[in-house]
């Protein structure tokens, strides 16, 4: 059955610079409004004053509704030492293309002592570790 799909097109080699050859000059695997995760890690997290806080470790994905629902902060440490990671609810954030990150309206020192794993750990093994998230930022994450 024939179908009227465009032809399909080769995607660049991982780990090249390679631009979207439909000339938007995008990396293919970014586009005005979508980012591939491995381009989300490592990426800049600054509080409202621009001050940086530290960089997306990962995030957690919603294996039911596919979205995402954290953004897993790497806060504090000397190359790596003493790093904590804070899960922050993904509607936490906002990407300011001025900064190139993420930037998320929450005091620095409310967020040491926010819900937090260390390095290597797994804090969402715990099952309640998601309710104490919940239950920290409650309104404080903005809903847009």
């Amino acid at each position: 059955m024939p179908t009227d799909l465009p032809n399909e097109r080769a995607l660049r080699k991982p780990g090249t610079l390679e631009l979207d050859p439909t000339g938007e000059g995008v990396a293919i695997d970014e586009t005005p409004r979508l980012i591939a995760s491995n381009k989300v890690e490592g990426t800049a997290v600054y509080d409202r004053t621009g001050r940086h806080l530290g960089a997306v470790h990962n995030f957690m994905v919603d294996k039911v509704s596919g979205q995402v629902a954290y953004a897993v902060l790497a806060f504090g440490g000397f190359l790596g030492l003493g790093e904590t990671h804070h899960p922050l609810p993904w509607k936490a954030l906002t990407y300011s293309t001025e900064l190139g990150g993420y930037v998320v309206d929450i005091d620095p020192g409310l967020l040491a002592g926010a819900p937090s794993h260390g390095a290597g750990e797994d804090g969402f093994a715990d099952p309640s570790y998601r309710a104490r998230i919940e239950t920290f930022y409650g309104s404080r994450a903005p809903t847009a």
